[in-house]
C-alpha cells in the first residue's frame, strides 16, 4: 500500500523550514534550509531530529544540478535537468548505485510522476488538495520515502529556479 505525504509549500527559500506531514496529519519530516552557506543546502529530518537526507545544489555545472546525500554525506543520487529534451519531462534522477528514475510530467503545477524502468514508484499531485500551496507525494511501498520527499524538494527548488 502506498503511503501519501503532505506538503505545505512555503516558496522554497533559504532559511526556510517546514514540516511534511503523513496522511494522518501528523508531522513526519522536517526540511531544513540552511543558511550562510555558498549554495543551497536543505536537510530533511524525521520527527526525532536525525537527518535522513541533505540536499545540495552543485555549483558550476553545465546544468542544472541537486545532489542528494545521506546521513553519513554519502552521495545517493543526482536530480539533473536534460540538456535535450523533445517532451516536457525535462529531469531525471541518477541513483549512485546504478540505475535512473525519470520524471515524468508537469513540475510546474505539482502534477508528476517518478518512476523506475516504467513503474511508478512516487506520484506528486496538488489535485488531491483544495489547500492552496499545498501537495501530496504518494511513495509505493518499498521505495525509500526519504529519498522520494528529497527528489520533490529538490525538483521544487530547481522549477523553481528555472522555469
Amino acid at each position: 500500500m502506498a503511503v501519501k505525504y503532505v506538503v505545505k509549500e512555503k516558496l522554497l527559500s533559504i532559511g526556510d523550514d517546514y514540516w511534511i506531514e503523513d496522511g494522518d496529519g501528523e508531522k513526519a519530516y522536517l526540511v531544513d534550509g540552511k543558511v550562510l552557506r555558498l549554495r543551497d543546502t536543505f536537510e530533511l529530518k524525521d520527527v526525532n531530529d536525525e537527518v535522513v537526507a541533505v540536499i545540495k545544489e552543485k555549483v558550476l555545472t553545465v546544468r542544472d544540478a541537486m545532489k542528494i546525500e545521506n546521513a553519513e554525506g554519502d552521495v545517493v543520487a543526482t536530480v539533473r535537468k536534460k540538456l535535450f529534451t523533445p517532451f516536457r519531462d525535462k529531469y531525471h534522477v541518477e541513483l549512485e548505485a546504478g540505475g535512473e528514475l525519470e520524471v515524468h510530467g508537469d513540475l510546474l503545477d505539482k502534477e508528476y510522476r517518478i518512476e523506475s524502468d516504467g513503474d511508478r514508484v512516487a506520484e506528486v499531485s496538488r489535485k488531491w488538495f483544495r489547500i492552496r500551496d499545498t501537495y501530496g507525494v504518494e511513495v509505493e511501498e518499498g521505495a525509500d520515502a526519504p529519498l522520494m520527499l528529497a527528489i520533490a524538494v529538490c525538483l521544487d527548488r530547481m522549477v523553481e529556479h528555472n522555469d
